[in-house]
């Protein structure tokens, strides 16, 4: 799971979004639509350095925290074979009917 790198006890706001870059916790405004978007701003100076083997992120309580990053993504489940269906006969199509011809116009 995840560990603790630095206790910062920053508190967090709805309206921002934290990350960590460089060993420094950033934030930035959510984007809202008809809202411009915000510049990032330093938060906080972690003063750490940053493996790149780990994620790091800022847990519930304001903490620098890391996981171990996922290398390849998760394996997949196999799919199991499914069992092939008797084929269903078509029905017979039904001869299509000649469009009639347009009556003439008679003449005066």
């Amino acid at each position: 799971m995840a560990e603790k790198v630095k206790k910062l006890g920053l508190t967090r706001d709805k309206d921002f979004m934290l990350y960590v870059k460089d060993g420094d916790v950033w934030q930035v405004r959510r984007k809202q639509p008809g809202v411009q978007k915000g510049k990032p701003e330093k938060l906080a100076e972690g003063g750490f350095t940053m493996d790149n083997n780990y994620i790091y992120f800022v847990d519930k309580d304001g903490d620098v925290s890391r996981a171990k990053r996922a290398v390849g993504g998760q394996k997949r489940k196999k799919a199991a074979k499914k069992a092939k269906k008797p084929a269903k006969k078509k029905a017979a199509k039904k001869p299509a009917k000649k469009a009639k011809k347009p009556a003439k116009k008679k003449r005066r």
